[in-house]
């Protein structure tokens, strides 16, 4: 217990050390180039959390708030979000450093945590979520819905969606990433065929405080592929027969007579 102790002080006093650490890195900037001016910066996030509660720890790694990859840390491989990304995420060189930020943070929760706990106010934000389709949407074909949540704090969620009332099973996992500001945003993704008389809810938990947010989803300004399809095709018919009324009529007009 004893050395217990002395490794949870000796952590506290390293705290200062961290916090100091990164302004310790910063440099003075050198004077932007003029034809720099134009160019567009951009943000490469690589974040790493622990937390008492589910998920216990997670990565995220976003270009411009936009996730590329999670890791799975029972496998020790990064996850793409989308299957483009997926040749970048056989790149395994740093595994061994975030293994090592994941054992830092887990023990820094252990250690420091329970010394902490009521002393330091704690922040939450209350998830908002939304759902949308991933392409324009058609009846009877294939597309996905996205259930969205942003302003999340801390990032201890669970996700789970209903049609008609009813659980859907097979979900996917939730990708959580990082924005700037200290704060989360997650995706879930569900695969559907829509029909006109579907209605899809995606059931958002906070675990902290329990705090529930739904968003619901059905159908709007669409039509069925079959109709849209008959639609058109009647307007190119009759755009062909009119175009053919107004040729008649053209010939008629301009004709001339062969004789006087």
């Amino acid at each position: 217990m004893g050395h217990e102790q002395n490794q949870g002080a000796a952590l506290l006093q390293m705290l200062p050390l961290l916090w100091l650490l990164p302004h310790s890195w910063a440099v003075p900037e050198a004077p932007t180039p003029a034809w720099r001016d134009e160019l567009q910066n951009h943000t490469f996030q690589h974040t790493v959390y622990c937390q008492d509660g589910s998920p216990g720890v997670g990565l995220s790694e976003s270009y411009d708030e936009d996730q590329l990859f999670s890791f799975d840390f029972s496998k020790n491989t990064r996850v793409p979000r989308l299957p483009e990304f997926a040749d970048w995420a056989q790149d395994q060189r740093d595994a061994p450093t975030i293994l090592f930020d994941k054992g830092f943070c887990e023990m820094m929760i252990q250690e420091i945590g329970p010394q902490l706990d009521g002393k330091i106010p704690v922040s939450r934000g209350f998830p908002i979520a939304e759902v949308f389709t991933l392409k324009p949407l058609e009846f009877g074909k294939p597309n996905t819905l996205v259930c969205f949540v942003s302003n999340l704090f801390p990032p201890m969620l669970t996700v789970n969606w209903q049609h008609h009332s009813v659980p859907v099973e097979g979900v996917g996992p939730t990708f959580v990433s990082a924005v700037d500001g200290l704060s989360f945003q997650a995706f879930s993704y569900l695969n559907v065929t829509p029909e006109p008389s579907d209605i899809f809810s995606c059931i958002v938990t906070h675990e902290i405080d329990r705090y529930t947010a739904i968003a619901y989803w059905v159908p709007q300004n669409a039509l069925p592929s079959d109709l849209l399809e008959n639609v058109l095709c009647g307007i190119a018919f009759g755009l062909g027969i009119l175009g053919i009324i107004v040729g008649i009529v053209l010939i008629i007009y301009f004709r001339k007579p062969c004789s006087d």
